[in-house]
């Protein structure tokens, strides 16, 4: 019967270890699986960040009306800046043992994602509904909090690239 559960799967081998599965080679394993985590959570805030801003926010402008697309993304920011808030996390939280700078990075993107869920997105749809209704002085303060979130949401996937950037360095 292995010693280790990770000896069945032959870990050891992808970890340069021997045949039995000791301690060290167990926590290397045990790293290596946290840093597959971190990774693919990673991978999946860039790729989310980046799809969303290519694909989704264009594609809403161009097949809807203004009203429904509005209404859309009224309803999809808040779960687009949880799912960001998520994955920024859970890497920021992996790699914050031995890659301090990535985790650095992806919390910046995490609190700006928070941020901007929980203040600027209530103060912008504020701002918006002032504008349908006709207020003309609330236009100048949409501009300026779109802006803001633009570039906050800006910050953040670049951040994340550069995560990803001093991570592949790293490992």
């Amino acid at each position: 019967m292995p010693s280790c559960i990770f000896s069945m799967f032959h870990f050891q081998e992808l970890l340069g270890g021997s045949d039995s599965c000791q301690t060290d080679c167990c926590d290397r394993t045990m790293t290596l699986i946290l840093y597959i985590i971190g990774d693919l959570a990673l991978a999946l805030c860039v790729g989310g960040m980046v799809f969303f801003a290519i694909v989704v926010a264009p594609m809403v402008f161009i097949h809807l009306d203004e009203i429904n697309a509005g209404k859309f993304i009224r309803a999809i920011f808040p779960w687009y800046y949880l799912f960001v808030i998520i994955t920024a996390s859970i890497a920021s939280g992996v790699y914050a043992y031995q890659l301090n700078y990535a985790s650095i990075g992806l919390g910046v993107t995490a609190i700006g994602a928070l941020y901007s869920r929980q203040i600027l997105m209530g103060k912008i749809n504020i701002a918006r509904d002032a504008m349908i209704i006709g207020d003309e002085g609330s236009n100048h303060i949409f501009d300026k909090l779109h802006k803001r979130s633009v570039r906050i949401n800006a910050l953040g996937l670049l951040t994340a690239i550069g995560a990803i950037v001093y991570v592949s360095i790293k490992h």
